[in-house]
């Protein structure tokens, strides 16, 4: 693949999740919960999530991605999937590591339709083509994006 790409480091990542928390502090958004998308909005997630000084931190996994721009038709949940009567009346933060298309994040806001008082999403990146406008963002790209923790090929 010859197209350009966007390259975040580790320590880029470390000052993006640093920002992206002090936005969502001074928005004044005090989620009851934040929901990370796994995989790649887990280490996100947490890094967020200590800045916040959130503890309450669950995960969902969902697939979309099966390589380099190749994606699934429509993105799946893996189980375990947990229950929405758990989220009941929460203010949710859904956190991913890039919007592309906005599929997944579509996906989770609405399994948490109807179950939460409010939901939020905030990303690393957000492409100008996902169907979701996520209200927390720390780079807009439509580049192809060499995360850290996904840039180097398995082990094994």
């Amino acid at each position: 693949m010859d197209q350009q790409r966007e390259v975040l480091t580790w320590d880029i990542f470390g000052s993006a999740s640093r920002e992206l928390a002090q936005t969502i502090y001074d928005d004044g958004y005090r989620p009851d919960l934040i929901i990370s998308i796994a995989r790649g909005g887990l280490i996100p997630a947490g890094a967020i999530s200590y800045a916040l000084g959130m503890k309450n931190v669950h995960v969902l996994n969902v697939e979309f991605y099966t390589g380099v721009d190749e994606r699934l038709p429509m993105p799946v949940m893996l189980p375990p999937v947990p229950q929405p009567v758990d989220l009941s009346g929460a203010t949710v933060l859904i956190i991913d590591d890039v919007a592309d298309t906005g599929g997944t994040l579509d996906l989770v806001r609405k399994f948490c339709e109807g179950h939460v008082k409010e939901t939020r999403c905030a990303v690393i990146y957000e492409k100008s083509r996902s169907m979701v406008k996520c209200e927390y963002v720390w780079k807009r790209t439509d580049q192809w994006i060499d995360f850290p923790w996904s840039s180097q090929p398995e082990i094994g």
